[in-house]
């Protein structure tokens, strides 16, 4: 096998591209926050930001942050680096076409921000795409060239992401070393099993329909479109009568469980990090397998609460909500399988382990106002205001990031040949949660006051409205900051990187008392000399006391006495 090959080389390639797009969406998303804060503040070298231009930021940074870093980092870069030696095997199930798949989503990510450069600049019409103003340049600038290099950047990014969730999935299906039963695999690789089931399912739904807007667009097609339209004063004439809630149908389908693709890696994990530190094994293992699938398979059949206020038949929309509701549960069981397997244990309170303490945090936080949207009545006022956006910030976003974060600690024995900082690590953890609840809580409260999502500027138009929403200023300006300060939140975990990377590796043989099989001896090692791995019991095998552990590859059938 090549170097280009390599499932680790392409792993870190995945990281690469998603460091860089969380990078340029980071300045993006500042640049917005700033011209909320203070609306006629002009930018360095380039003036005020225009109501477009505001509206191309929002586009923009959504893209690049759902698709290149919450979906790429967790699902396709991670388990390149970890999944193979996860459940014994040495390499990734198809070499070629997992190269193939890196390839297209760097060819992806560059034709997005190409959009930049182009005449009329990146598209305006939200990462959401929303016909008819996604379908013709007479609704703005960047709807001409710009939004036709957007559908082409998420159509190869569609297809790269559906070869790469085929190859995950063959490997764990075909590749799992002797002894490796489904009930005997981490639950760090049932998240990525079933983030890559709704992959090829999510994402093959969003391609078809990319491919009928760009029809709608340039062939003159009406897939999308009604017979009649009035876009900017001119009355578009169409062949045919389409509508647009067909797209918000197609696209919301694949849109709901997108949240669940960048979010089960980071539930597995965080259930393995735990019972890890916590020296205990998983509460109720076989319940947490269960619901990860339960949450992956109601994940696709919710996609319509994000429709209340589309005109949904109203039993329609009862179904959604309840639906909605009912994914309460197998999300709940996995919070209280935390808290139970952390009850009344000592954990060792490392980077890795508060990380994951942050992961439940926000994803208890974030989860708790998804009852209030899964509510018709409740949704119609906060649909399109910044509550739904502190909403999944909250349990996507800033979860999804902790997520990472913990996995760059944890595995970084693995990765770099060098534990990180545990002095950085905590100042990087604390400054982080610290910035992230006082950056997206306060949002509720604007958004509770009717501030919308998509607005450049509160002010301009006289009357009570919005009195009450340039009340919310001082509020936004305390957002502004704490975004300010969540970013410089993360200049100790990049010292940490740089600081680490600068001393000599080190062979460390399982620092944190690991028993999954990534920490086996030569586990990463393309060509071992010894015998095939066996695997001989489930993971998190930790005595009643807590002081001793077996590993997946023992050989041991029991736990050596303790002295009294």
């Amino acid at each position: 096998m090549s170097r280009l090959t390599d499932h680790r080389t392409i792993g870190f390639g995945y990281l690469l591209l998603s460091l860089l797009a969380v990078l340029i969406g980071t300045l993006l998303s500042l640049a917005m926050r700033a011209h909320l804060a203070w609306p006629n503040w002009p930018l360095p070298l380039h003036g005020p930001i225009l109501p477009e231009e505001y509206l191309a930021l929002v586009t923009m940074h959504g893209t690049l942050m759902l698709f290149f870093v919450l979906t790429v980092a967790p699902q396709s870069g991670f388990s390149n680096l970890i999944l193979p030696a996860q459940i014994g095997s040495r390499h990734m199930a198809f070499p070629r076409l997992n190269a193939l798949g890196l390839y297209l989503t760097a060819l992806a990510l560059f034709t997005l921000l190409a959009a930049f450069f182009v005449p009329g600049g990146a598209p305006i019409g939200g990462w959401t795409a929303y016909p008819p103003l996604s379908e013709t340049a007479l609704a703005g600038p960047g709807q001409g060239l710009g939004m036709d290099l957007w559908l082409a950047s998420i159509a190869i990014f569609s297809i790269a992401s559906t070869l790469s969730s085929i190859n995950t999935l063959t490997t764990i299906l075909k590749l799992r070393c002797e002894g490796m039963t489904w009930q005997r695999l981490p639950l760090t690789v049932w998240g990525w099993f079933t983030a890559a089931l709704l992959s090829v399912l999510a994402f093959s739904v969003l391609l078809a329909a990319l491919l009928l807007l760009f029809c709608d667009r340039h062939l003159h097609s009406a897939f999308f479109l009604p017979a009649q339209d009035l876009v900017n004063g001119v009355l578009l004439q169409h062949h045919g009568d389409g509508s647009p809630l067909l797209w918000l149908h197609l696209f919301w389908f694949f849109g709901h469980p997108e949240v669940y693709i960048a979010i089960l890696p980071g539930m597995g994990l965080t259930s393995m990090v735990i019972a890890n530190f916590a020296h205990r094994r998983v509460f109720a293992y076989r319940l947490m397998i269960a619901t990860t699938l339960l949450i992956g398979f109601l994940g696709i059949l919710v996609w319509g609460h994000h429709m209340f206020v589309a005109g949904l038949n109203p039993f329609a929309g009862t179904a959604f909500s309840i639906s909605t509701m009912a994914i309460a549960i197998p999300a709940s069981a996995k919070v209280l399988s935390w808290l139970a397997t952390l009850w009344r244990s000592r954990p060792t309170l490392s980077t890795p382990m508060l990380f994951a303490l942050g992961f439940v945090s926000l994803f208890i936080t974030g989860g708790i106002t998804g009852p209030i949207l899964a509510q018709p009545i409740l949704d119609e006022y906060l649909h399109n205001t910044f509550f739904v956006v502190a909403h999944f910030h909250l349990i996507m976003a800033m979860a999804g990031i902790f997520g990472l974060f913990c996995a760059i600690y944890y595995w970084a024995p693995l990765l770099f040949h060098r534990t990180l900082s545990e002095p950085l690590g905590k100042l990087h953890f604390w400054a982080t949660i610290l910035g992230a609840y006082s950056t997206f809580l306060p949002m509720h409260f604007t958004g509770l006051a009717g501030e919308p999502r998509h607005y450049a500027q509160l002010s301009g138009v006289a009357g009570p409205a919005t009195d009450l929403l340039q009340s919310t200023l001082p509020l936004q300006r305390h957002i502004t900051a704490s975004a300010i300060f969540l970013v410089c939140a993360q200049l100790p975990f990049l010292l940490n990187l740089i600081l680490s990377l600068r001393r000599p590796a080190q062979h460390l043989d399982n620092p944190w008392q690991a028993t999954t099989m990534e920490w086996a001896p030569n586990a990463l090692t393309p060509h071992p000399t010894e015998d095939q791995t066996i695997v001989y019991r489930e993971p998190c095998h930790y005595s009643d006391s807590g002081k001793e552990f077996l590993t997946q590859w023992s050989t041991a059938s029991t736990f050596s006495p303790e002295p009294e």
